[in-house]
């Protein structure tokens, strides 16, 4: 019998499977699966080929022969890792040559690269704000954003989704000097979008901060996919900062900051997780610097994808299907019930098709649903196939 075998405490190992069996009993048990080759809009799993309807890869540049040359050029170029963190000796020409171009995208002073989009909204609220302080937080935030204001220990006000006159009251009434306020551009599980012009309006008036998370805006949203901000025809202002990942439309890995050179210097002394983390491989930046060309020159994507939203909304009203409010690539397809979702998640894969359902606690008591998403590599026919299948597998009152 091994060591760790029998230095097994029997009562902790029994209230962890607890916790395991209630949660599956529940019927919000989750598992990984294992995808055999690249990402595309069809999948291998397990030996099964399944048309994926749950990928970010928006623009469908996950699998792009430009970026594999990309980073096989990169890793011939710099090696594989970075070696050390950015403020060691991690910060590689690459790294520096991307933040430039990113920030020349954004239309900002600087912008600053992260491993992903979850440890810079870790960095961000604890850099710019401390326990005295107070942070607006949409209730249907991302987790990210959520786990990163709790981490300052300053006091959280979280306002109904989207309700921006909720907002300004409490901002009015909030004696705190230093405030944030902090929103997904597209929200991941709902595909709406914040009001962003309110939201810069407000924090103008509140003299706050404003951090938009545009992980799901970034490359599809706005002039050459600039993001929400850009959609709504706002420049960057110097109290606002822009988070956005880069393994989502940009079909790579990682994240970046955008705003003033003062907020990223902010962030460089101040975040903790980069200051003790080590930098991207520096081949990753290299092929990123080739995404964001893909990114802006090729309209012909976020065309696509608009016409594929259009298309299956068009098909979802005609056969009464509860979506909700969405314009972006994100549809989500309401059942309500954790059962319910995972039982038409399941008839769809059982007919080829692969569409992930959401259930609590990513998503409230009673919001369970499809999160059904597009790309620019699915083709009409596609969407076609999945409206026929969901007429099938729905027919059944939805729950909720």
């Amino acid at each position: 019998m091994s060591a760790f075998e029998t230095n097994l405490r029997p009562d902790l190992q029994a209230d962890l499977q607890k916790n395991l069996d209630l949660r599956r009993s529940q019927g919000l048990y989750r598992s990984r699966q294992i995808v055999q080759g690249p990402q595309s809009v069809r999948v291998n799993i397990d030996g099964e080929s399944l048309l994926s309807f749950c990928s970010n890869d928006y623009l469908g540049l996950a699998g792009d022969d430009r970026l594999v040359k990309a980073w096989q050029q990169g890793a011939d170029k710099f090696g594989i890792g970075a070696g050390a963190s950015h403020l060691v000796t991690g910060h590689h020409q690459a790294h520096h040559e991307l933040e430039l171009a990113l920030a020349e995208f954004m239309g900002t002073e600087s912008t600053l690269l992260f491993s992903t989009g979850y440890m810079a909204n870790m960095a961000i609220a604890s850099s710019l704000l401390g326990r005295h302080d107070s942070i607006f937080e949409d209730k249907m935030n991302h987790a990210s954003l959520i786990d990163g204001a709790r981490q300052t220990r300053a006091r959280l006000h979280r306002y109904p989704h989207n309700d921006t006159k909720k907002l300004a009251t409490e901002l009015a009434n909030c004696p705190d000097q230093k405030k944030l306020i902090m929103t997904d551009g597209v929200f991941s599980m709902d595909g709406d979008q914040a009001d962003v012009e309110t939201l810069t309006d407000l924090a103008t008036k509140a003299s706050a901060y404003l951090l938009v998370d545009d992980a799901h805006g970034i490359g599809v949203v706005g002039e050459q996919g600039r993001g929400s901000l850009a959609a709504a025809g706002l420049n960057i202002n110097a109290n606002t900062l822009v988070m956005a990942t880069l393994g989502k439309a940009f079909g790579v890995f990682g994240a970046f900051v955008a705003g003033s050179e003062t907020m990223i210097e902010t962030l460089i002394q101040f975040g903790r997780s980069y200051i003790y983390t080590t930098a991207l491989p520096p081949a990753i930046a290299t092929t990123l610097q080739v995404a964001l060309k893909i990114v802006q020159a090729e309209q012909w994507r976020r065309d696509k994808l608009q016409d594929h939203i259009a298309r299956f909304r068009q098909g979802a009203a005609q056969l009464g299907l509860a979506l909700g409010p969405s314009s972006t690539p994100i549809q989500p397809l309401m059942f309500g019930s954790a059962a319910s979702a995972v039982a038409a998640s399941q008839k769809l894969r059982e007919s080829g098709l692969l569409v992930t359902a959401i259930r609590p606690p990513t998503v409230p008591e009673g919001g369970a649903r499809l999160r059904i998403t597009f790309s620019a590599d699915h083709e009409p026919q596609h969407i076609d196939q999945l409206l026929a299948t969901l007429e099938s597998v729905c027919r059944t009152k939805q729950a909720g």
